[in-house]
């Protein structure tokens, strides 16, 4: 007969787990999930977005995830989302923070560029170049199609634009601490964005220093690492990967290089900078069963399961 097992209350799920510098008094964390509640007019939080994670940080005390924030007006790439460019965008989030506070939990503020899994006709409305590792080389067949529709074509981000990029991480990741008060930042380079795109060899075909190896193709991320680490501390920086996420172009266990060799690389370098004494406040895992996006109604995507 197989061992009873014992109550949830009894096992290490509810037991205080220390994340950074702060202790937590589980080890429930809310996943972010990005759900486009923004303000239309200046991609700001709202009363919304405020009630949905105060809501769910009740009789928590555990991490509560925030919806991704754009790090940039031309990286946000959707009809609606969050912005903390501003420290005016970032005040605007700072009473949802607050409320997280009030109810003894804890705030990590996702940060995000979309990269060539832009609404093409969205960037092509705002006056926007549509952006990722390399020129013509689209998520898939239809986000080329979809670009071509809009009259709008892919194009390599210059080394000015990844600088550009990294300044906007920096100054998000900061605006989120200082203004919000957020207790961490997580680096979104998952679900093949930008920051994945440059990971994965099927989307970077660059020839300089952020292309080619593996090495060169995980520079970005680890440069936004160590910015974030410099510019708010390695305690407050968490990350989040999806080795085997395919929506939005991505390889996942069929790329001409194993995805697991990609990522041990980056998680080597992570431990590298641990044990440098820059251990980062925690990685995130995604392991992705979404099948691929759908257009549906004003927002434009949605998920099907």
């Amino acid at each position: 007969m197989s061992k009873p097992q014992p109550p949830l209350s009894k096992t290490n799920l509810f037991k205080p787990i220390k994340v950074g510098s702060i202790e937590l008094q589980n080890r429930i964390a809310m996943a972010p999930m990005t759900r486009l509640r923004g303000n239309p007019d200046d991609f700001t939080a709202n009363d919304t977005i405020k009630k949905h994670f105060s809501d769910r940080a009740k009789n928590n005390g555990g991490l509560i995830i925030s919806d991704a924030i754009s790090v940039s007006w031309p990286g946000i790439g959707y009809p609606v989302g969050i912005m903390i460019q501003t420290k005016e965008q970032a005040q605007k989030l700072k009473p949802t923070v607050d409320a997280v506070h009030e109810a003894g939990s804890y705030f990590s503020a996702q940060l995000f560029h979309v990269g060539r899994n832009a609404v093409a006709a969205v960037m092509k409305a705002r006056g926007l170049r549509l952006l990722g590792p390399s020129a013509g080389v689209y998520g898939d067949a239809e986000a080329e199609e979809a670009a071509k529709e809009a009259g709008i074509e892919l194009e390599e981000m210059s080394l000015d634009d990844i600088d550009q990029l990294k300044k906007d991480f920096v100054k998000s990741a900061k605006n989120a601490v200082e203004v919000c008060g957020a207790d961490f930042v997580e680096i979104h380079a998952a679900s093949n964005y930008t920051l994945a795109q440059f990971i994965d060899i099927s989307a970077n075909k660059r020839t300089d220093k952020y292309g080619g190896c593996i090495e060169n193709r995980c520079r970005l991320v680890l440069e936004v690492v160590d910015d974030l680490i410099d510019a708010i501390g390695a305690e407050r920086v968490g990350i989040k990967f999806s080795p085997y996420m395919t929506l939005g172009g991505g390889s996942g266990v069929d790329g001409e290089i194993h995805c697991i060799a990609q990522y041990a690389f980056l998680y080597s370098e992570l431990e590298r900078r641990a044990k440098e004494g820059k251990r980062l406040a925690y990685v995130s895992n995604y392991e992705a069963r979404l099948a691929g996006f759908t257009k549906d109604g004003d927002f434009g995507l949605s998920t099907e399961l």
